[in-house]
């Protein structure tokens, strides 16, 4: 068998950083072999400058919503945001669908190998089944009034059906799963929970102020959105709790559970969420997703990243969508976030956007690190030294 050799500056296998004298080693295919040391090598290794690394994962983006690029005004807030989305997504099908392909081609371009997507439709049904990324496809449901709960379980299901026949794996990544606190009832939540079980489900957290504010009083913006988005309201009741702390337990059942934003998440929450997994599910199985420039571009502001640190919580990166980011890029992701959060180590960035994004989505038995037969993608990373100062950091994917 004919093998690869590649050696670069730095080796960073998914788990841990190592220095120039490692090589790593592949077939031909991408699987990988071994890492040795350079003197255990052999002849004809590829000598490269800068980082080499695994394939990055994207746990959380919305391709279906690619078409929308550069149409909705930034740092408006999230409900502005969320009815601009609903207002505009509907364009003619050559439109989204050629926006779509070329959302892909971007990620592929980018390194990215794998991706958490979130699905109210068919619309990335056919470029998916080109097989030229690994996808966990998340069919959200949504709907605020109880009256509509059962109709709008029927249509995820028929969307899930579509996408079940086509995976061959008898544990498919494909799951059900609830857009958001705000846009889920109690009666809707009763139908889809029975569907986490043994999956990996995810929820947007807790990405306004006026998310909490809502639950909490009954209070806030978000009631300017139901006003306009011609949502009735009057059957809900205060839980006098935070968003996170009124819905979590809803999600005991999953494998997996992976809270996206989480913007505005205070310190008790993260102890409520740690606490509540720790007693309902194996440890381990909490991650919070952070997508710093869809946060910036809404919200103008950047999730408490030192407080999920403090408490050793899971990371993972996602870019959101195009139609809150101008561009799907997890190295973009992790440019912002040493910018806010200098202090962070290059090796623990990319472990969020390698092992534990692939973990996160079921993905980490063939991507998220150098492990032996793995074929996670091999990425070489340049001008690394500066990375929250230096705008000619890119990765380009060598494998």
């Amino acid at each position: 068998m004919a093998y690869r050799k590649f050696k670069a500056d730095y080796l960073f296998t998914g788990f841990e950083m190592l220095d120039s004298n490692q090589v790593l080693i592949t077939d031909h295919e991408g699987s990988v072999q071994d890492i040795v040391p350079a003197e255990e090598a052999g002849g004809d290794i590829e000598m490269l400058d800068g980082l080499l690394s695994p394939g990055f994962i994207n746990s959380h983006c919305h391709l279906e919503l690619s078409h929308l690029k550069g149409l909705i005004p930034e740092k408006k807030g999230l409900v502005d945001f969320v009815f601009s989305v609903v207002s505009q997504r509907l364009r003619p099908v050559e439109a989204i669908s050629g926006a779509i392909a070329k959302a892909e081609d971007e990620m592929i371009a980018n390194g990215i190998v794998g991706a958490g997507d979130i699905c109210n439709n068919l619309d990335t049904y056919d470029q998916k089944q080109k097989n030229r990324l690994l996808y966990y496809n998340f069919i959200e449901a949504s709907g605020w009034h109880p009256l509509v709960a059962q109709a709008r379980f029927n249509r995820s299901k028929e969307f899930l059906d579509s996408f079940q026949k086509e995976e061959a794996d008898d544990h498919p990544r494909l799951s059900m799963t609830p857009h958001a606190p705000y846009s889920v009832s109690e009666e809707l939540w009763e139908l889809i929970m029975p569907w986490f079980a043994n999956k990996t489900a995810t929820i947007h957290n807790q990405e306004s102020k006026s998310e909490d504010q809502f639950f909490e009083s009954g209070k806030g913006d978000l009631l300017r959105m139901y006003h306009m988005m011609q949502i009735q309201n009057d059957f809900f009741r205060p839980t006098y709790k935070s968003s996170l702390q009124s819905y979590f337990s809803k999600m005991k059942q999953a494998k997996n559970v992976i809270l996206v934003h989480n913007t505005f998440t205070r310190e008790e929450d993260i102890q409520y969420a740690i606490q509540t997994a720790n007693n309902n599910r194996k440890s381990g199985s909490l991650y919070f997703c952070i997508c710093a420039n869809a946060n910036l571009y809404i919200e103008n502001t950047v999730p408490p990243v030192e407080l999920l640190r403090k408490h050793k919580c899971n990371i993972v990166l996602g870019t959101d969508s195009l139609a809150s980011n101008h561009q799907l890029d997890i190295l973009a992701e992790m440019k912002t976030i040493a910018s806010h959060f200098p202090s962070i180590p290059l090796a623990e960035l990319l472990k969020w956007a390698t092992l534990n994004g692939a973990k996160a989505l079921e993905m980490d038995d063939v991507a998220g690190s150098f492990s032996k037969r793995k074929k996670p993608g091999v990425l070489l990373i340049k001008n690394l030294d500066d990375l929250h100062l230096n705008e000619k950091v890119f990765a380009q994917r060598i494998l």
